[in-house]
């Protein structure tokens, strides 16, 4: 029995590292991970996904200060934390500059606490880079963001460096997927 049990936690692991390419879950070293909050990780996440080049898709909790945040102590706004997507993604196929371009068109990035109707600090927009060359895109491409004129008022988003990322609860991984009303929560 303790080898069947032990043999069915090394499949499982060997699936969900086959699901994004390695044996430790982690992105493999030719692809690329990005971290994102902007509003409502549901529609973020199904915005995010269907990008060519994009690997696997997470939502999760990242920027705060609580351990194990869940996603009814995250929207007390008392842990600090942001409602975010990791995204992998494959730089021969898409570059982290063409991936914040599409974040910078789905969610608003003049507004520090709302997204579609929600006034919370866990729906700001923020980027948290895992790089330095990152943060230098980042800035890049907020800052030509911020002079297009396509928002009446400043571009706000926060960039940050990468921290700690806890996946949100399995109900919300691919929510938009799960549900058929059409429903979304993005531009």
């Amino acid at each position: 029995m303790r080898n069947l049990v032990r043999t069915s936690s090394v499949a499982a692991v060997l699936i969900a590292a086959v699901a994004i390419g390695s044996p430790n879950g982690k992105a493999p070293a030719h692809y690329e991970t990005a971290t994102l909050a902007g509003g409502c990780f549901w529609g973020l996440q199904e915005s995010l996904r269907q990008i060519p080049g994009v690997i696997k898709t997470t939502v999760g909790y990242t920027g705060g200060t609580t351990l194990n945040p869940t996603y009814e102590t995250v929207c007390t706004d008392k842990t600090g934390h942001a409602e975010a997507v990791q995204v992998i993604f494959d730089p021969a196929k898409l570059s982290y500059e063409e991936l914040l371009n599409r974040f910078f068109c789905v969610h608003d990035p003049t507004s520090p606490r709302h997204q579609t109707g929600g006034v919370k600090a866990h729906y700001r927009s923020a980027i948290f880079y895992h790089s330095e060359n990152q943060r230098r895109i980042a800035e890049r491409v907020k800052k030509r963001v911020s002079e297009s004129g396509k928002w009446n008022n400043p571009v706000i988003t926060e960039i940050t460096p990468a921290m700690q990322f806890n996946p949100a609860e399995a109900y919300h991984q691919d929510y938009l997927q799960k549900i058929s009303s059409g429903h979304t929560c993005h531009l």
